[in-house]
């Protein structure tokens, strides 16, 4: 059985390792810390953890003032509230005033199964891919995912980490090399691309096998950083293999696959599917049936990838 480890366990852990060294950091979470594993950072560095309560608009504003004393606060609650709630300090405050504070959404997509819809986060990528002056980063694997924290803290700026509850296996090892706004050719393949983020990298490379015994020669690309998005890349792609399927664990609507569309349209226009949900809300369930229902598993790859093939 391959290796797992929950993102929010590797999430957690990479504030610990890194907090050690910079005692700059600094964590505030929104009485969510168990769930979020920002605890782990304030059982290690209580002085620097700050737990705010059900607050999450005043969480956000009060890592912006610390963020002017020379502090990198860490914000932490579930997607669903930290982009709800915190809708207009982010705005107003973050971005307006391009604060260095950075903002990491814990269950995001479907991955808090079982709360349905209110803890469902659909919409994030659309909201925060709209401010200007934020990073907006979508991890897909454990190591991905320490590496992201350390851009993050390297990084002047807003950056939203979108983060998931779910256990992943690792498509990394320690060596790989993250870099801001540069995508990741996971697998090579000349017929169609599949881009994803998140942990629909997964169901890429699973939906790739499966497309290989019809004779598909599927390429996979992981797409980190939504923003800013590898346009040299997505050009690549649809040039090289003249047709993209994308991925997300999203809403169908301003997500990740309307990005990497808005970079078609501008510069290599070639047939793009939309593996996402389907603007519509959730409901609570096991977590990979809602992926299944919603039309977010393997399956649903290979369907869009022979429609968009039909296209070319």
């Amino acid at each position: 059985m391959a290796k797992k480890k929950a993102i929010r366990d590797a999430y957690g852990e990479a504030l610990v390792k890194f907090g050690k060294d910079n005692k700059d950091i600094v964590v505030l979470d929104a009485d969510v810390a168990g769930s979020t594993k920002s605890g782990l950072f304030g059982a290690e560095y209580p002085e620097r953890f700050f737990n705010v309560g059900i607050a999450e608009a005043d969480m956000v504003s009060m890592a912006g003032g610390l963020s002017t004393t020379g502090k990198i606060p860490f914000v932490n609650t579930f997607a669903s509230f930290l982009m709800l709630r915190g809708a207009d300090p982010i705005r107003s405050s973050i971005c307006y005033s391009n604060l260095n504070v950075k903002l990491a959404g814990a269950y995001a997509g479907l991955s808090d199964a079982y709360d349905g819809a209110t803890h469902h986060a659909l919409e994030d990528i659309t909201f925060m891919r709209s401010m200007p002056n934020m990073t907006v980063i979508s991890v897909c694997d454990p190591i991905e995912t320490e590496k992201a924290v350390k851009a993050a803290i390297d990084l002047e700026g807003p950056v939203y980490l979108r983060l998931s509850r779910a256990d992943m296996s690792y498509i990394y090892d320690e060596d790989y090399e993250f870099e801001l706004g540069k995508g990741v050719t996971l697998s090579e393949g000349n017929d169609v691309t599949i881009m994803a983020t998140g942990y629909m990298v997964h169901k890429a490379l699973e939906a790739k096998e499966i497309l290989k015994e019809k004779g598909i020669d599927a390429r996979v690309v992981n797409i980190h950083t939504i923003k800013p998005i590898d346009k040299d890349l997505i050009i690549k792609c649809a040039e090289e293999t003249g047709a993209i399927v994308t991925a997300e664990e999203h809403n169908i609507h301003g997500g990740f696959g309307g990005a990497v569309s808005e970079v078609l349209v501008e510069n290599k226009p070639v047939p793009q599917e939309f593996v996402a949900v389907n603007d519509s809300f959730t409901e609570s369930g096991d977590y990979e049936d809602l992926l299944d229902k919603y039309g977010l598993q393997a399956r649903h790859i290979v369907d869009k990838v022979e429609k968009v093939l039909k296209r070319k």
